[in-house]
């Protein structure tokens, strides 16, 4: 009787030792992925590429078990209008867009551009920690970048759409210029974070599809129904991508194999 109350035991332990650290549910065209734990922290990984590829393809070459698409950037030069840091190095930086810097309306709006929202996580002390900031603001006392990327805007606390140049208002209040299609519906990258008792963190991400497209408002009561501490989106429209298991998702098809694009999250494998 004992050596079966022990084999069921072990039984359990291995079953709980082998459970995912990823669960993902999905519901009227909106994937929903939680990223819970800390040693899952260790696997989020943000990549760039020198040359544009397809998700599926920094899928394959990371060995990843998640890839979402990540930052912004410019198809016509095949480079980034956003920050990505890997391994503690600045892997991506916009400031060397020549597209961004001699575009006179770009140019006047620098400081926004480059300031817009980015995903970290923290090496704090050897504890690794999520948070979502804008780029310029400081980081805690012993703790250092690992890895992140800029996207934007910020969704929650604060919608920050004209603090990171997404729209342009006249004096009249009136949008004179919007980018990323804030205001319309579209598919949808976004990325959160829940703070749990104890210190404990999750990463929540949605990815928004064609099935049920939306409007920047609309992305930020998505991620406010689930109780985030705060959010973010990274690219989205034709970017919004994602590979997990044999799921595939892209959300405009070039080739048949989805739009290129230049920089990734992805979660490792142990």
């Amino acid at each position: 009787m004992k050596k079966i109350l022990v084999f069921c035991v072990l039984l359990l332990t291995g079953a709980a030792l082998a459970a995912s650290p990823v669960a993902m549910d999905y519901k009227d065209g909106i994937y929903h992925f939680v990223l819970s734990g800390d040693k899952v922290k260790k696997q989020v990984q943000f990549i760039s590429s020198p040359t544009l590829i397809t998700n599926q393809e920094a899928h394959n070459k990371a060995g990843a078990i998640l890839t979402i698409n990540a930052g912004f950037f410019d198809p016509n030069n095949q480079k980034s209008v956003s920050y990505i840091v890997n391994d503690n190095q600045t892997a991506e930086d916009p400031i060397f867009n020549e597209n961004i810097t001699g575009n006179p309306i770009l140019r006047q709006n620098m400081q926004k551009i480059l300031n817009r929202t980015e995903f970290r996580v923290l090496d704090c002390d050897s504890k690794l920690k999520y948070e979502i900031a804008p780029h310029n603001s400081n980081i805690d006392f012993l703790c250092t970048i690992k890895t992140s990327a800029q996207g934007g805007p910020q969704l929650l606390p604060n919608l920050r759409l004209e603090e990171e140049f997404f729209i342009v208002k006249d004096k009249e209040g009136n949008v004179v210029r919007e980018s990323a299609s804030v205001l319309h519906k579209t598919p949808r990258t976004l990325v959160g974070i829940k703070n749990l008792e104890g210190g404990e963190q999750e990463m929540h991400i949605f990815i928004v599809t064609n099935e049920h497209p939306m409007d920047i408002y609309e992305a930020r009561e998505l991620c406010a129904s689930y109780g985030l501490d705060s959010a973010m989106a990274f690219d989205g429209g034709s970017s919004t991508s994602l590979n997990y298991k044999d799921i595939s998702v892209v959300s405009t098809e070039e080739n048949g194999t989805g739009r290129a694009l230049k920089s990734f999250m992805v979660v490792k494998k142990k």
